[in-house]
């Protein structure tokens, strides 16, 4: 599929910014199921400095500081990108307690940089409270795919989207004694619940196919930046362990949307993947001055059919 994206922010500021540095995360990846075909980023006022970087994780970010007053900030990304179908997730593999055992130290053994998302971070703290929601989905012996699915489909049934009753800072924990967020909570829970059983997970930061097909349901996060999760999935049982030995247990990152029930497909795209949204979210800064802002967020996702 050849998607066309469109994603502008701007911000009016009272009283009037003096000076500011900002950090976007705007530009597509490409990887196996998604090339980015091409992007332009514009930014007004004129930046006095701008360059791009790559993360520790693989992401583009644009970096910008702006030294001269302004009471208005414009960004705008356009971007191409060319999307395929993702083969149906294999529901068979590792018991997920098996996966838990290779990402536990073990002196000497195998180091894999999946093992990083193992551990708590800013947005994902480990709290006994999410392996208390995980443990029905992480039953003995249940193959790792099959577990994350079933907590994707409990997350989905048991919590209420509601785009009222958090915020961008609200903590994972809150979210699921309310019972209630949005896609960024929802992807938070089951990062959440998944790392408290020993299992890696990731925060992926996207966007949806505005207006899907004739005949297909609307999805929940279109119009806006979506997330969702992205499970670790060795593929055999060998080796492991986090050490300081070099090496790479092979695996699978295997993406599931809480929010919409179901797994990313080509009507997804890929933006950034970090340990939650604190290391992929779409634009943060510093400004000196302007106490006071509004903010106004238009995505548009349109497939553009071939000639």
């Amino acid at each position: 599929m050849l998607l066309h994206l469109v994603h502008e922010t701007r911000y009016a500021y009272s009283p009037t910014v003096e000076s500011a540095h900002h950090v976007l995360y705007l530009r597509p990846a490409s990887h196996a199921g998604q090339e980015l075909l091409s992007h332009t980023l514009t930014v007004s006022p004129q930046p006095a400095q701008r360059y791009d970087q790559t993360d520790v994780y693989g992401n583009t970010r644009t970096f910008f500081s702006l030294h001269t007053p302004h009471d208005q900030l414009t960004v705008v990304a356009e971007s191409m990108v060319s999307t395929l179908a993702v083969p149906e997730k294999p529901m068979a593999g590792l018991a997920w307690e098996q996966v838990r055992e290779q990402f536990r130290y073990q002196a000497g053994g195998a180091y894999d940089s999946a093992g990083e998302f193992v551990f708590a971070s800013p947005y994902v703290p480990r709290d006994e409270a999410f392996a208390e929601f995980a443990r029905p989905s992480f039953t003995p012996g249940r193959p790792l795919p099959q577990a994350a699915q079933h907590l994707m489909e409990r997350i989905h049934t048991e919590m209420v989207y509601d785009s009222d009753s958090t915020e961008v800072g609200t903590p994972a924990l809150e979210a699921l004694q309310l019972r209630k967020g949005v896609c960024q909570d929802f992807a938070h829970i089951l990062v959440a619940c998944c790392r408290s059983m020993g299992v890696p997970a990731r925060y992926v930061s996207g966007y949806l196919l505005t207006n899907p097909a004739p005949g297909q349901p609307r999805l929940i996060g279109c119009d806006a930046s979506h997330a969702w999760a992205s499970v670790y999935c060795p593929l055999s049982g060998e080796g492991g362990g986090m050490a300081l030995a070099v090496g790479q247990n092979p695996g699978v990152w295997l993406d599931f949307d809480p929010t919409n029930n179901r797994a990313p497909g080509e009507d997804y795209v890929t933006l950034a993947t970090g340990r939650d949204f604190l290391d992929v979210s779409p634009m943060r800064g510093v400004i000196r001055g302007g106490a006071h802002h509004v903010l106004d967020v238009a995505v548009t996702v349109t497939p553009i059919e071939p000639d």
